[in-house]
């Protein structure tokens, strides 16, 4: 049962809710007070004011809205969280045919009417019974007044009334009902007067006789019946029905924007798997560098976003954990956040390696994923849903062939891209071929092969490049290298790739990892396996051969060996 509302504009563009009917027994007082604490609580974003204006003309609740908000989005979430729409409930047992059972409202009307033509025909079989006795006590008393003198004579003749009426029912073959009759009818009926009337009573009777039993023959003539005296009852009874029933139920659809503020937040997820989101104020009244984090741990993805997008964090083993960005727990730039184990459990050696943030989740792009065990796919965004699991169980994105293998790389795409794929083993060898040659594929396969590796090899990494584009690369021995993109020529997947590095009889170079340089300007950020930062300005290294091995630019010794070759991240600036 829902609540007769209407939506009034008002100057400013602004708008109201007018509740002008209720639920049956719902308290207005409370459901006022609901809609009230809706708003304190902030529960729902847009409701400024809720007013009772009830008054001697009927009930009237006004719901003052703020400007420019989704009035029947607001109205759909009241509808589904107040007492403005109920579920009336009322029990559906009853005795039917000397039998408690639970009966639909069509069981009730068809035991109605069955029950009424039950009475119909017990209420006719009554009348006729009554009519056919009366019509043998008229028949009677006809009979009696054509032979008049006859039977007064019987009657003067008989000792007392019990000889009287036998006498008559012996001499002129009376019934015995007949006889008593004649025996009591009083001497001022006999006229001629009373002669017609019971003619005409007799005619009657016959013709309601005739009725009677046409209704007991014929099921059709009781119905009309029914059909008649069920006319009288609408006719007598009836009033305008006050609710208003409808074939469908309108589904109540309920957006973000209606039960979340649309509010700037920073968003901070870590390769640890720590993330939170910051008012804009915290993160401006804080340190940028002071995030909480572990000595040991870093950020990801740092940045501005609103509480209505959505985030995709991809993780190394391929699971996709997804969050809006309002449920993220709220916490003070300085604090740690949560982790995303205390909702979805990972593996101990298990990393957030790509986060991506989108407006909403129609997205029309795909997805590019690369394995170290050399498969890669293409799969789209609409493949990559929320389930109502989504809180508890991560989304599988990449089916792993082999236990120990990972994903290195998830780039996402917005729309299909004229350029090539450039792939880096470990070993030092390189791949180059047409992204078109990576087919699209679901959420839970492996994929295509993607380089054909030799023994103890594996990729390390994936970048979209053209021929314009250069790269780096990071060895495990600290050399840092950049080349062109040129240099690795076009051909086909699943090959074995040409050679990036001088190979060493000792202590050979091995690629850790490599990065498309977007930016000649930009600096570069090396991660080692001791959490120890290195930048590297690219501009200030030149452009090296296939065959080169770079140049030293970490000492291993004191910082680590490098595992991650990044963009180094900006800080950001907000107002």
């Amino acid at each position: 049962m829902r609540s007769r509302t209407a939506i009034e504009t008002l100057r400013g563009n602004k708008s109201l809710i007018r509740v002008s009917e209720i639920p049956y027994e719902v308290n207005k007082a409370a459901l006022v007070k609901r809609i009230d604490e809706l708003r304190l609580l902030k529960k729902v974003d847009g409701i400024s004011e809720v007013r009772d204006e009830s008054d001697r003309d009927g009930l009237s609740i006004a719901i003052e809205l703020k400007r420019d908000v989704d009035a029947h989005g607001i109205l759909n979430y009241l509808f589904k969280n107040t007492d403005l729409q109920v579920t009336y409930n009322f029990n559906m047992v009853a005795i039917n045919h000397r039998r408690p059972e639970h009966v639909s409202l069509k069981t009730i009307l068809s035991a109605y009417l069955e029950h009424q033509q039950d009475v119909i025909a017990r209420r006719t079989k009554f009348d006729l019974d009554k009519a056919l006795k009366r019509q043998h006590i008229v028949e009677g008393l006809i009979k009696a007044l054509s032979i008049l003198d006859e039977v007064i004579k019987t009657i003067r003749a008989s000792k007392n009334r019990k000889d009287a009426r036998d006498n008559l029912m012996s001499a002129y073959d009376f019934s015995e009902a007949q006889a008593d009759a004649i025996v009591a009818l009083q001497l001022y009926r006999l006229t001629n007067t009373d002669v017609t009337a019971l003619e005409a009573e007799a005619a009657e009777l016959a013709k309601a006789i005739d009725s009677y039993q046409r209704i007991l023959a014929d099921p059709k003539e009781l119905n009309k019946v029914l059909r008649q005296e069920l006319r009288e009852i609408n006719k007598t009874y009836r009033n305008d029905r006050r609710t208003e029933i409808q074939a469908e139920i309108t589904p109540l659809t309920i957006s973000t924007e209606v039960m979340v503020p649309d509010e700037d937040v920073v968003v901070l997820v870590s390769r640890d798997g720590y993330l939170k989101r910051s008012g804009v104020r915290s993160y401006n009244a804080s340190d940028p560098e002071d995030n909480g984090l572990k000595e040991d741990d870093y950020p990801i993805f740092t940045e501005k976003l609103s509480t209505l997008n959505h985030l995709y964090m991809f993780t190394n083993k391929g699971n996709l954990i997804y969050r809006p960005v309002h449920e993220i727990t709220d916490a003070r730039w300085k604090e740690t956040g949560e982790h995303i184990s205390q909702t979805i459990g990972l593996a101990d050696d298990e990393q957030i390696i790509a986060t991506y943030a989108f407006e909403d989740l129609k997205a029309p792009g795909e997805f590019l994923i690369a394995t170290d065990d050399g498969y890669v796919k293409r799969t789209e965004f609409k493949s990559l849903l929320p389930g109502r699991t989504y809180k508890s169980r991560a989304i599988v994105y990449e089916k792993l062939k082999h236990p120990e293998a990972h994903v290195v790389d998830v780039t996402y795409l917005a729309k299909p891209e004229e350029t090539s794929i450039l792939l880096m083993s470990k070993l030092g060898l390189a791949l180059r071929y047409d992204l078109a040659e990576v087919p699209v594929n679901g959420a839970r396969t492996t994929g295509v092969r993607s380089m054909n590796l030799g023994d103890g090899d594996q990729v390390v990494d994936l970048q979209l490049v053209t021929d314009a584009d250069t790269v780096s690369l990071i060895t495990q021995r600290g050399a840092f290298k950049k080349m062109a993109a040129k240099e690795i020529s076009v051909t086909t997947r699943a090959r074995k790739g040409v050679q990036v590095l001088h190979a060493l009889k000792s202590k050979p170079h091995e690629v850790v990892d490599f990065i498309k340089l977007a930016d000649a300007t930009a600096a570069l950020e090396v991660i080692t396996d001791r959490r120890r930062m290195h930048d590297i300005l690219p501009a200030e290294h030149p452009l090296n051969n296939r065959y080169s091995n770079g140049s030293f630019v970490i000492d291993t010794e004191s910082e680590g060996v490098p595992e991650i070759l990044r963009l180094k991240p900006t800080i950001l600036t907000l107002s």
